[in-house]
């Protein structure tokens, strides 16, 4: 059990039995300033959250990668809590723990037990500060949309409440989304069709041949019949899905689309050739009758 020093008290226990028990060799461990584990050994990623809150005092929440995780996002390895309290309380970062006072409290909070987290949202916004660049913080974003455990629509609310020095990440996140970009591994490629002056593709269309849905690929340009895929195995959640998407390519070379397939260490690190490569689909496609492919922009 982890307990604060007011609650050990306040359960009649003396302060000098409270000293004995948190003694080298005693049967309780100091975890924080104030804040006890009524054990020894390791404690648990739950009791190391429950201190945390316990530490950083009522109405706190656990935001960032802690959440997130919280929430079954993917989120890299991380032994620190972020935790948010009013600004004006008196916490510093000890430890394991990290407060962040804020005027922007959350409204509502997930409750599990005695451990209170931010939505997804929120602790995506939060997390900007705890990841070390954006491709981490996308990849955050990314797994937290594919994995339906937030939508788009509450990440824009959370962007108009951020302060602006405080959401680039965000807010250049959200722009690839509203492109259609659903993964890192798409962002990057989006960026680099940018820098280079390409044409903007349509991203993640649903691709139709008269009523039948062909299908979805990564980056399509219509007018010259071109669809450009990042093959990562990483976005896709089973060895199932990942048949699935070599049978689609399949069927998208059957109609005549030119499907030109990437790994996203290529977009990363060739990417003249990728580019190249680019130019040339779209230079001979443009010179074939249209294949009569219609495309439907992502939602």
């Amino acid at each position: 059990m982890v307990l604060s020093r007011a609650e050990a008290l306040g359960t009649g226990m003396t302060k000098r039995q409270l000293e004995r028990r948190i003694q080298p060799g005693g049967p309780w461990q100091r975890l924080l300033p104030g804040v006890y584990l009524t054990v020894t050994g390791t404690p648990t990623r739950r009791q190391l959250e429950i201190a945390a809150l316990r530490y950083a005092g009522p109405g706190s929440a656990i935001t960032g990668l802690a959440a997130l995780r919280r929430s079954g996002v993917r989120v890299p390895d991380h032994s620190v809590i972020t935790v948010l309290v009013r600004r004006g309380r008196t916490r510093v970062d000890r430890a394991f723990v990290r407060v962040r006072p804020t005027t922007r409290m959350p409204e509502y909070v997930l409750v599990d037990g005695p451990v209170q987290f931010t939505m997804v949202a929120r602790a995506i916004a939060d997390a900007a500060r705890e990841v070390p660049g954006f491709r981490d913080f996308r990849a955050l974003l990314a797994d937290s949309v594919q994995r339906r455990r937030c939508k788009i629509d509450v990440l824009a609310r959370e962007l108009a409440g951020t302060p602006r020095k405080q959401s680039s990440w965000l807010r250049e996140a959200l722009a690839e989304v509203a492109d259609g970009v659903g993964s890192v591994a798409e962002g990057d490629l989006r960026k680099l069709i940018i820098r280079a002056g390409l044409p903007m593709p349509m991203f993640n269309p649903r691709l139709f041949v008269g009523e039948e849905f062909l299908s979805k690929p990564d980056a399509w340009w219509p007018d010259a019949g071109v669809a450009a895929e990042v093959d990562s195995r990483e976005w896709h959640l089973s060895p199932e899905d990942w048949e699935r998407t070599l049978a689609r390519h399949a069927r998208m070379i059957g109609y005549g689309i030119l499907v030109l397939h990437f790994t996203p260490h290529q977009v990363r690190t060739q990417p003249d050739w990728v580019v190249a490569e680019i130019r040339s689909a779209l230079g001979a496609g443009r010179q074939r009758p249209a294949l009569g492919v219609r495309a439907q922009a992502a939602a």
